[in-house]
């Protein structure tokens, strides 16, 4: 490895959204874009980058939209968490056919599919190489997965969080429907704050104030990218202490 090569983190926590499996299909996951996610996911393994996931489950169900149509909140989080391990199990799977070393740990006690979530075993995993996913949230309905991910990044002894999105950092208004938006190359959680930026939900962004734990906000799609901000290199936005 180069000195140019050497990474700024070494180990982080990315979270991915379900929505970011689907690729240009309405529903499910497609395998094409599950391929360059991992691909992605395989260049950071490869500089040495201990990785932990939490995963979303928007692609297969939205806890959120099955309370407003009359679903009891909970019953839906307990679903949405479901879909979480599903995803986790088809990202788990796509890594190993990719010669990755994956292990899926599951905050709802599911243990002939998956390993239950347990924090020792979990960083022993990272230790050895290993990419860890984290499966159901925190195990809780009423909290995100966002949650979750400065929960287990906390937990994990994470350097940094790295939200995977659609959307290339973090702007002054919607790109899409202001096109004098510009976007921050980085920004104080507590200007974040001020700005009223929806950087993350507000319970995972306070964590990871409080926690020191600073964000990166990039584009899962452009290619690189991740491998760019685990270098240290200009890209995303960056929410910082």
């Amino acid at each position: 490895m180069s000195a140019s090569a050497k990474p700024r983190y070494k180990r982080i926590l990315l979270k991915l959204s379900g929505e970011a499996l689907m690729g240009e299909d309405a529903y499910g996951i497609n395998l094409n874009t599950l391929g360059a996610i991992v691909g992605e996911i395989k260049t950071v393994v490869a500089l040495g980058v201990e990785i932990g996931i939490v995963i979303g489950g928007g692609n297969i169900f939205r806890g959120m939209a099955g309370a407003a149509t009359g679903m009891d909140r909970a019953a839906a989080d307990y679903m949405g968490m479901l879909a979480t391990v599903m995803n986790a199990m088809a990202l788990s799977d796509a890594m190993r056919q990719a010669g990755l070393n994956a292990r899926v740990q599951s905050a709802l006690n599911i243990e002939q599919v998956v390993e239950p979530y347990i924090r020792g075993k979990a960083i022993r995993h990272l230790e050895e190489g290993k990419v860890v996913i984290f499966g159901a949230g925190t195990g809780n309905p009423f909290f995100t997965t966002d949650t979750a991910a400065a929960l287990r990044g906390s937990e994990i002894g994470a350097e940094i969080v790295l939200k995977a999105t659609k959307v290339d950092g973090i702007y002054t208004a919607d790109p899409k429907k202001d096109k004098n938006a510009t976007r921050y190359a980085k920004i104080s959680f507590n200007e974040a704050i001020a700005q009223n930026l929806a950087v993350m939900d507000a319970t995972a962004f306070a964590l990871c104030r409080d926690q020191r734990l600073p964000i990166s906000v990039f584009s899962i799609f452009k290619p690189g990218a991740l491998k760019r901000v685990v270098l240290g290199e200009p890209e995303g936005t960056l929410v910082y202490c």
